[in-house]
């Protein structure tokens, strides 16, 4: 432990992975580097709250007090250049050098960029830091046309506080449905016509050809059908990819990621990777996953310091993500690739409904909007692995609660 732990990315992954090594019982160095200079802040709030609000503030993962009480060295501003691994040592730009005994990977992701003719332009912008929701925030306010392209959470959550800060929004995306890689056709339908009710102009199986600008920043985006969309403001939100290169220069095994085992090991056993950057097979799916949440960094982060601790226990969280569209809260449990079938529960007409995931009859998946209870009860059933039959789901909430907790009392006899 004379070296200790370098975590790179200051992320929600990269501050549990520091916490959680101190939880763990870790008395070695940890040092904490990231290449942004604020202190490391939630993220998910940008697209929403941080945007609308002229006012709001950064929200921090943990206080400045935190880092020093922990004996965390936290090193703002720095960007990290080269994994030497024969010398376990990390080349920062400016010539300093971090020896370690283990390295943790929170690189995290970045936005996918459009190659389009006019994509250089001002105005044109992607979401992923503070410094671009800023820029979001202080260009959109003397802007009255936006086109976000991409119909995923980012785009869609963007979209909704613009256009509820009364400006002109409209999406563009190139697959048939919103959020198509992410949730069933019905809620995908069911957002479309809220956002489209509240005055955003939805546009699907649409590209976008070019984007014209004069003097240096953007006045449209031009479908590919010819049709001319009036932006002073572009959102482009088409995805992410992970940030594998320093991975990749240093010989570490890579596919849609930084392949890690179900420790989160790396094919270098003193290199861990985690959160958005990390790829996996996953053990409640059985796919090879790399996925994009909150719950998944942190998670993965608790993990990682037990690895390093000595501990040999495997990754067993069970998936869950959320999402603020407008006044839509979704929020989905388990993972729903495999589903050959479901089962909508609730009312679309309130706003209040979920969708039960069945492959076979095993229940796999839950996405709920705004049905936080159907949410908290998925939660527990999916991690108890308690699969109830459609009949049950069909029957209401009560009837669920009651054969679950049924379902725990058997299990618990037979213990």
């Amino acid at each position: 432990m004379k070296n200790g732990v370098v975590i790179i990315g200051t992320g929600h992954g990269g501050v549990q992975a520091a916490a959680s090594l101190r939880e763990e019982g870790y008395d070695g160095p940890v040092t904490l580097v990231g290449d942004e200079n604020e202190l490391p802040y939630h993220k998910p709030p940008l697209s929403k709250t941080f945007i609308k609000d002229a006012q709001a503030q950064p929200q921090v993962l943990r206080a400045e007090i935190f880092y020093a009480s922990g004996k965390i060295d936290l090193r703002l501003g720095k960007s990290v250049e080269r994994i030497d691994l024969a010398a376990k040592r990390l080349d920062l730009a400016g010539g300093e050098k971090i020896a370690f005994d283990h390295a943790i990977l929170a690189t995290g992701s970045r936005p996918r960029i459009l190659k389009l003719n006019g994509s250089d332009l001002g105005g044109v912008l992607s979401l992923r830091s503070i410094a671009d929701a800023r820029a979001i925030r202080e260009r959109s306010a003397g802007v009255e046309d936006v086109v976000v392209l991409g119909g995923g959470f980012i785009g869609l959550e963007i979209a909704a506080t613009l256009a509820l800060g009364g400006r002109r929004v409209t999406v563009v995306e190139a697959q048939d449905r919103l959020l198509g890689r992410a949730v069933a056709p019905a809620i995908s339908a069911h957002v479309r016509q809220r956002l489209e009710a509240s005055g955003i102009r939805i546009l699907t199986n649409t590209t976008i050809d070019r984007l014209e600008g004069d003097n240096g920043h953007v006045s449209a985006a031009v479908t590919s059908a010819g049709e001319r969309l009036p932006a002073r403001m572009v959102i482009v939100g088409v995805g992410v990819v992970p940030n594998v290169e320093l991975a990749d220069a240093a010989g570490i095994a890579t596919a849609n990621g930084i392949r890690v085992d179900g420790q989160l090991r790396s094919s270098q056993a003193e290199i861990l990777a985690i959160g958005d950057a990390a790829s996996y097979r996953h053990w409640f799916s059985g796919d090879d996953v790399r996925l994009e949440s909150v719950q998944n960094a942190t998670d993965h982060a608790r993990l990682a310091a037990r690895t390093i601790t000595g501990h040999s226990d495997p990754y067993r969280s069970l998936p869950w993500f959320w999402s603020d569209i407008g006044d839509m809260k979704l929020q989905m449990v388990g993972l729903a690739s495999a589903s050959d079938r479901n089962l909508i529960v609730g009312d679309l007409a309130d706003n209040k409904f979920s969708v039960y995931h069945y492959a076979g009859d095993q229940l796999i998946a839950i996405e709920s909007v705004n049905r936080a209870g159907d949410h908290m009860l998925g939660r527990k059933m999916l991690g108890a692995g308690f699969s109830p039959n459609a009949e049950v789901v069909a029957a209401g909430a009560d009837a669920l609660k009651a054969a679950f907790t049924e379902a725990q009392k058997e299990a618990q006899a037979v213990i």
